[in-house]
């Protein structure tokens, strides 16, 4: 290995795709937090901000999971597996994208701001991945509540406030996260049984997990028409999320009867990628073409 890794080695230790997803939804919540669009220069700095902190957060994961990452055959490929990247280069990598994230956000955005996002750090990076990820099966739930900040950290970026309709975004995300994650575990099955990591389907069984995935998409629909119901969203946002939470759920109901198909798991889990895209481009497109409609 070279004295210095290449860029796309530390990048690569980012999650990029996992980041650019945490900013789509961080910047629907800076554009519905308010009527009008927001301050351009505010908005980028909020984003910069924010999406260092997760990568930041990334490459925490990275250094404390890389023992297990070495033995999945999901995550064997990855920087530090592959000792493309040192331990010392990737904390001292993901200590300057916290700093320089967290600074940016308390000089230019606002503090309440950089302090969620703080939280929601550790919430992933220390929480989650070094404590409820190998303690027990509800990790994805309760460590959910980090992923799940965006966009509550993007509506308090422009209105230093935090708003009941930010978290409604906020139980959306925390939702959907569980079946998003157990359809992967399926899948990846036999990797997390080797490294004995309690993920539902393997302290439970892949059939409980069927069940709590079908449950869960369930709840996911019905907490998607409370943007609806309260006013935040209209008719565009209503009819998408009702149908988007209609073919999750035969993804689920798939996923409960084919039990001999594993792609279909798999299939499962990158729809769930696509469709939480959707719904927030839904809620954005519905900001700025109709005025919300209330029963």
């Amino acid at each position: 290995m070279s004295n210095f890794p290449s860029i796309s080695d530390l990048l690569g230790l980012c999650k990029l795709k996992v980041v650019a997803l945490i900013l789509l939804t961080a910047v629907v919540g800076m554009l519905l937090s308010v009527p009008y669009i927001p301050d351009i220069a505010l908005m980028i700095y909020a984003t910069v901000g924010i999406g260092m902190a997760s990568a930041s957060a990334a490459v925490f994961n990275h250094v404390i999971d890389e023992e297990i990452d070495q033995k999945m055959k999901r995550t064997d490929q990855r920087p530090l597996p592959q000792q493309k990247v040192t331990r010392t280069q990737a904390l001292i990598w993901g200590f300057f994208l916290g700093v320089v994230g967290l600074g940016i956000l308390i000089l230019k955005v606002n503090f309440i701001t950089a302090v969620l996002t703080f939280i929601s750090l550790i919430g992933y990076a220390v929480i989650y991945t070094m404590y409820l990820k190998r303690a027990t099966p509800q990790n994805i739930v309760i460590g959910g509540a980090a992923g799940a900040a965006p966009p509550v950290l993007g509506w308090t970026a422009i209105t230093n406030d935090i708003h009941g309709y930010a978290l409604l975004l906020f139980l959306i995300v925390f939702i959907w996260t569980p079946p998003h994650f157990w359809a992967l575990a399926i899948y990846r099955y036999e990797d997390y049984k080797k490294v004995d990591m309690p993920m539902l389907p393997v302290t439970h069984g892949i059939a409980y997990t069927r069940v709590q995935i079908l449950l869960y998409t369930i709840l996911l629909i019905v907490v998607t028409m409370l943007p609806y119901l309260t006013g935040m969203a209209g008719l565009i946002y209503l009819i998408s999320a009702v149908v988007l939470g209609l073919i999750f759920l035969v993804y689920a109901i798939k996923i409960m009867r084919e039990t001999d198909n594993p792609k279909v798991s798999l299939a499962t889990f990158l729809y769930s990628v696509n469709y939480l895209m959707l719904l927030f481009i839904a809620l954005l497109a519905d900001h700025y073409l109709l005025k919300p409609i209330v029963f």
